[in-house]
């Protein structure tokens, strides 16, 4: 018998001997169909779980230049260059800071609060506008032209206002004041102006009136102009 057919009759003995039915394959013989399977989809999975991971670490590691506070700066007070330094932190949506590449719209604006050393800053840290200092109270003055300087005002400058009514046949009243705001330009406009509590009343009496004078204060350190001396009379007669 040619040995090549004896594993075909054993077969069919053995399925004689089993009414017919086919032998179902061995459990190793299934495990081992299933475990290229199992493989296949472990990798994936851990595929997957890497690249999700490289996206999370880009998307939270991901460093952008933005400014941050070199010292303390007051309220109040106009930011410089050298109040600012560069910092590198990672992007995140929850912050709002102003980038380095702002550092020159930064620089002239003035702190809405009290700046610490080593803090971010943030656009709400800022102002275009003069901050009036702590206690200070704002008065709106109507004025026109004539009242005035002919070179105008400018936010924060300090100024006096001088009353021009009846004072009794005394010296007239004078106070110091700091433009605040000022309105447009023309014939009548109102400015806004920041002086201590113990002085608005007076002044918005003042500014019912409207007998009111606005001049320049005098600059730190300037010094008045000195008189021309008139020459000496000639002595009468020859010696």
């Amino acid at each position: 018998m040619d040995s090549r057919t004896t594993p075909t009759l054993g077969t069919a003995a053995a399925s004689a001997r089993d009414g017919g039915r086919p032998t179902a394959p061995s459990r190793s013989l299934r495990s081992r169909r299933r475990r290229p399977a199992v493989l296949a989809m472990s990798v994936a999975l851990i595929a997957a779980g890497g690249l999700g991971g490289a996206v999370l670490y880009n998307s939270t590691g991901q460093r952008i230049a933005v400014l941050a506070l070199a010292r303390d700066v007051p309220y109040g007070q106009p930011l410089t260059a050298q109040d600012l330094v560069v910092a590198r932190i990672a992007s995140d949506p929850a912050l709002a800071p102003i980038t380095a590449s702002d550092l020159s719209r930064a620089v002239g604006r003035r702190a809405t609060t009290d700046l610490h050393r080593g803090t971010l800053l943030l656009a709400a840290d800022l102002t275009s506008a003069l901050v009036v200092q702590p206690g200070m109270q704002e008065v709106g003055l109507p004025v026109h032209t004539g009242q005035l300087p002919a070179v105008g005002l400018q936010l924060g400058q300090q100024i006096e206002i001088v009353q021009l009514g009846d004072s009794g046949g005394g010296a007239p009243q004078t106070m110091n004041a700091v433009v605040a705001q000022t309105g447009k330009g023309g014939d009548n406009q109102v400015i806004d102006v920041a002086v201590p509590p113990a002085d608005a009343v007076k002044l918005a009496q003042w500014a019912a009136g409207g007998k009111f004078q606005i001049i320049l204060a005098p600059k730190a350190g300037g010094a008045a102009p000195s008189s021309v001396p008139s020459p000496a009379p000639s002595p009468s007669g020859s010696a």
